[in-house]
């Protein structure tokens, strides 16, 4: 899994390479059509990573934690996809995939005293959609949270994210058979209903550890809301959202506010990309998606675009490798609702003048780094391709 990079931190800048990988013929069909893979058939880049680097002197900064897009873990090299903007010690988390609690921790970010404090400065948490690589990591956080608190002085952590969308998404290709619906009582449930669902799941924990252990349960830490979306759209089973004519406001705090927009990661919805403005700067986040001009508007002149991207030469492997019937739609959604090397600095990035593009949510998560530099054209400010526990400043304080 991801510790591969936690066993050689404090050991040197850079992994060793790990040399060429043969691509993964056994790569399920199943597993593919559930969503992006983690890893593909591009040699692995190494990975320079640093614990404790200068950008932590900064009074704001943007920290990758897992920067992997998909849910099927290939290669162990990168944790799942989650970020974080640090403002005056206070973490603001975007997305929970698989190890974003470990890399948290082992960023600096979670407490060093040894005594559970993983959580301790965390003051909300954004998540861009509720695809599972994207938030597989909240089960482990809502359940353990009271655990890794020591010294926490802060209110309660808000928890942001997409609300039930009212309707299933379409069959595709139109005129398949619809599949069996999961929890037909409740087949769409937003992050609030997500999260009564796990206080149902671990009730037998809860209550061992109430009646143990005075344990007060995890809903007095996290304050969990689902977006409002009324009035701005009535999600069709088509997933495609409007044009939004201004951002949509979701949270303020002190010097950090937080705006979203809808992005297009059909037949996903609602999706949400996030933009962080602070007194130092600003940060957004695209959260998966194709070209959409509701992101440019929110990234207009941003410090940072933290921005998801996928190889179309890995899109054409992977098809190759499964029956024509679940190969040419699977390639079809892939281009659709994710951005192309090619497209995510020429199409997007330029058109918003973001100063920094920042590569993330990387498909497959072992291409070299040359590769995903191709991001380059097009593209007149500074790309940095994403890794594993980089930290950067966001303006000069």
């Amino acid at each position: 899994m991801c510790d591969l990079v936690a066993r050689v931190l404090g050991q040197g800048d850079a992994l060793p390479d790990s040399g060429r990988r043969q691509f993964l013929q056994a790569l399920g069909a199943t597993a593919a059509a559930g969503g992006l893979v983690a890893a593909g058939g591009r040699p692995a880049a190494a990975h320079s990573v640093r614990r404790r680097p200068a950008a932590d002197k900064h009074r704001t900064r943007l920290v990758l934690l897992g920067t992997a897009g998909g849910p099927a873990w290939i290669d162990g090299a990168r944790c799942g996809v989650s970020s974080a903007v640090v403002h005056r010690g206070r973490v603001h988390l975007v997305d929970l995939g698989a190890g974003s609690q470990q890399r948290l921790v082992q960023s600096g970010l979670g407490g060093e005293n040894g005594l559970g404090s993983s959580l301790s400065a965390v003051r909300a948490v954004f998540l861009t959609h509720l695809h599972s690589d994207h938030v597989t990591d909240w089960p482990a956080l809502y359940a353990t949270g009271p655990m890794n608190i020591v010294g926490r002085a802060l209110p309660p952590i808000e928890v942001f994210g997409p609300g039930d969308r009212g309707t299933l998404p379409r069959v595709f290709p139109a005129g398949r058979p619809a599949p069996p619906v999961f929890n037909p009582d409740d087949p769409t449930p937003g992050i609030s209903a997500m999260t009564g669902y796990l206080r149902q799941a671990f009730a037998n924990d809860f209550n061992d550890r109430a009646r143990d252990s005075n344990f007060t349960g995890p809903d007095a830490l996290f304050s969990v809301h689902d977006i409002d979306l009324t009035g701005i759209w009535d999600i069709d089973p088509q997933g495609k959202p409007p044009r939004l004519r201004a951002p949509i406001p979701v949270w303020e705090d002190d010097d950090v506010r937080v705006t979203a927009t809808l992005v297009d990661h059909h037949p996903t919805a609602p999706a949400f990309a996030y933009r962080f403005d602070t007194p130092d700067g600003s940060v957004v986040f695209s959260g998966d998606t194709g070209v959409s001009d509701n992101l440019i508007d929110l990234a207009k002149d941003a410090d940072y675009l933290v921005h998801e991207v996928i190889d179309p030469v890995f899109v054409d492997q992977l098809v190759a490798t499964l029956p024509a019937e679940i190969g040419e739609p699977l390639r079809q959604h892939l281009l659709a609702a994710h951005t192309t090397i090619e497209q995510v600095g020429r199409d997007v990035a330029e058109p918003a003048g973001a100063r920094n593009l920042v590569l993330n949510h990387l498909v497959p998560s072992n291409n070299a780094t040359r590769r995903w530099k191709a991001a380059q054209r097009g593209y007149s400010g500074r790309l940095i391709v994403g890794e594993d526990l980089l930290q950067l400043p966001v303006g000069r304080s």
